[in-house]
C-alpha cells in the first residue's frame, strides 16, 4: 500500500513536470514566434536540427561548468524544452520527406 501512495506521488510530479515544461514551451514559442523549428536566419544560417543542437549544447556546457544548482535549474528545464523542441523538429523533417 505504501509503494503504491509513493508510486501515485512519482506520477503526479512526473504530470506537473512535463505541465510546466509544456506551458514554458508554449509561451516561448508566441514570445518567439516559433524561431526554434522556423529559424529567420538572420544572423546564424543553420537549419532548425542544427540551431537546436546548437542550443542543447550550450545548455549541456552550462550544466557541465557550474553543475545543477538554484541557479543553473533553469538550464535543466531549457534542456529538457529543446530536447522536445527537436523530436518536434526530426517529426517535421520525415514528414516533409514523404
Amino acid at each position: 500500500m505504501v509503494k503504491k501512495r509513493n508510486q501515485m506521488k512519482t506520477e503526479e510530479l512526473i504530470k506537473e513536470e512535463a505541465r510546466k515544461i509544456v506551458m514554458l514551451l508554449l509561451e516561448k514559442n508566441k514570445a518567439y514566434g516559433d524561431t526554434a523549428n522556423n529559424p529567420p536566419k538572420i544572423f546564424s544560417k543553420l537549419d532548425a536540427v542544427e540551431g537546436l543542437c546548437a542550443r542543447i549544447d550550450d545548455k549541456l556546457s552550462r550544466i557541465k561548468m557550474r553543475g545543477i544548482t538554484d541557479a543553473t535549474e533553469d538550464s535543466v528545464s531549457d534542456l529538457i524544452g529543446y530536447l522536445i523542441l527537436l523530436k518536434v523538429q526530426l517529426k517535421n523533417n520525415k514528414n516533409l520527406d514523404k
